[in-house]
């Protein structure tokens, strides 16, 4: 399992009820994510095996910049 962080362009919690169900579906059962609104380039960290570029994509395919730091 690898944690994954992101920068990314969901600014509200209506955007992230939005993503839950593709975010949910992407991690395993045992993978979790989570937002950071608080911080100025609203964090998305991801627990998951799956590759960097299919979290980037799942968001960009939604509409939202997301980029890996």
């Amino acid at each position: 399992m690898t944690v994954l962080v992101f920068k990314t362009t969901v600014g509200k919690r209506k955007e992230i009820r939005y993503l839950k169900p593709f975010l949910n579906r992407m991690v395993e059962p045992e993978g979790r994510w989570n937002f950071d609104l608080e911080d100025c380039d609203n964090i998305l960290r991801v627990e998951t095996s799956q590759h960097s570029s299919k979290v980037a994509s799942l968001l960009q395919e939604q509409g939202f910049a997301c980029e890996e730091l």
